[in-house]
């Protein structure tokens, strides 16, 4: 009897075993490349993943970060878009993908964005990081910290262009993390989703530019990110796209050919948009209300979330009852946008699915003796009328 029931746990096993082994086979994706992962970028839910941890050359894909720290600098007044930017011979002799800038030349910090974003010109974001961080050194020690800041396990940068270097090498995961915080940066949106575009139009050195992801123009939704190639990198994508409110960040590594890559990335924003779905668990941003702050000139403030409060589901499952519970300090002023004054919770059949900081909704400044003085007299009339 013993022995019987040892066999049918056996085949049970075996049974169980294969049906995985077979639904992990069922998912299809990204065959050809060395790596790939795919995200939700609200949630950074990871919807599909290959070797995503093993460190590989980047390419120009390395550009996001540069990217990155760029609009930081333009977003915090360290440069502006319409700053003239001279030049250097250091710049201009990049090889590699460039807008052929010359030494001396000027042009704007937009154009010269515009040039990375579009056409990966490794002589536009070499003139970018010189300008922002005073010399390219400097630049790469801030991407570095910048990666640091970002949690990426698998990254070390040598350069901002990308050509291949030992030193020089990420991940898709950490790619996809960098593309997670850029995409939040609007403006940078705005100049990846161009298919074509012109510097110095009016000039007798006008040049063309078109767009290195070509799925900007043949995949419906896609709006960035980058591309890139290099003989020991391969080629390289990490794409965007945003269906019905749901916006999906796909990386691949090391495929041999850019039709390959082209096509399965195609594949696996397929699949995400095909089988998943965003919920939003706080349709009514005001759900959480005024609360009363102590001393504060203000006597009530709105608290809110920071972040998206949305949940990454597969589509046909069923969605559960949702509940929060909201931990509040005592709110005593003065407040600013960004204090953390406590903590949501967003529970899904009373399983906590998110967590979120909570803020204060606008700035609340200490209250002084007249702001108290004239509260008291509000508050002993109203009690006064009460007594009627």
């Amino acid at each position: 009897m013993r022995k019987i029931l040892v066999i049918l746990f056996l085949f049970l096993f075996s049974v169980t075993s294969v049906d995985s082994v077979l639904a992990e086979e069922d998912l299809k994706l990204a065959e050809s490349a060395k790596s790939a992962i795919l995200i939700e970028a609200s949630t950074g839910k990871v919807l599909f993943e290959k070797n995503a941890d093993e460190k590989l050359h980047p390419a120009s894909m390395t550009k996001m970060m540069s990217m990155l720290l760029i609009i930081e600098a333009i977003e915090d007044g360290v440069i502006s878009w319409d700053q003239e930017v001279a030049v250097s011979e250091n710049a201009s002799s990049m090889g590699g993908s460039q807008i052929l800038l010359e030494t001396g030349e000027k042009m704007s910090v937009r154009d010269l964005f515009k040039g990375v974003a579009i056409a990966s010109g490794n002589d536009a974001v070499v003139a970018l990081a010189e300008t922002v961080a005073g010399s390219v050194n400097n630049f790469v020690s801030m991407m570095n910290k910048k990666a640091s800041e970002l949690g990426l396990k698998n990254t070390h940068f040598k350069n901002p262009h990308g050509l291949d270097d030992a030193d020089h090498y990420s991940s898709s995961r950490d790619m996809s993390l960098i593309a997670k915080e850029l995409v939040k940066h609007k403006k940078v949106l705005e100049y990846t989703k161009i298919y074509e575009d012109y510097l110095r139009e009016n000039t007798d050195r006008k040049i063309w530019l078109v767009n290195t992801n070509r799925l900007v123009r043949f995949y419906d939704g896609v709006d960035g990110l980058k591309t890139g190639f290099t003989e020991d990198a391969g080629y390289c994508m990490t794409a965007t796209a945003e269906k019905d409110g749901m916006r999906i960040i796909a990386v691949v590594m090391g495929e041999e050919t850019s039709k390959i890559r082209n096509q399965e990335v195609s594949e696996m924003l397929d699949y995400a948009f095909a089988q998943y779905k965003v919920i939003n668990m706080l349709q009514n941003k005001n759900a959480l209300g005024k609360y009363r702050v102590e001393n504060g000139k203000d006597e009530y403030v709105e608290v809110v979330p920071v972040g998206e409060a949305t949940m990454v589901k597969k589509k046909g499952d069923k969605d559960g009852d949702i509940s929060y519970n909201i931990k509040l300090k005592a709110l005593k002023a003065p407040l600013k946008v960004g204090d953390k004054v406590g903590t949501l919770e967003i529970k899904e059949d009373n399983n906590v699915v998110k967590t979120l900081k909570l803020t204060v909704k606008n700035d609340v400044e200490k209250a002084n003796f007249g702001n108290l003085f004239l509260r008291n007299v509000k508050d002993m009339l109203v009690g006064d009328m009460n007594l009627e």
